[in-house]
């Protein structure tokens, strides 16, 4: 059985409604391999977002729960 993470993450989108700096967080929970944990950690940093809550799963790979 692989080592997963249960990341759930909080990424700013920018949405062009109204005024072109209003920001929407986008909010998603998905399965992340142990060993590509640190690159999908820096891919949510440099996107500006914030990880919410890091959880040890056991699962399918590659399964995405919630929205994307």
């Amino acid at each position: 059985m692989a080592r997963l993470f249960k990341v759930t993450a909080c990424v700013p989108s920018l949405t062009r409604t109204r005024t072109q700096r209003e920001l929407q967080n986008t909010y998603f929970t998905k399965l992340v391999p142990y060993e590509n944990w640190f690159r999908e950690q820096q891919r949510i940093q440099k996107m500006g977002g914030k990880i919410v809550k890091v959880e040890l799963a056991t699962g399918k790979q590659g399964t995405n729960t919630g929205l994307q």
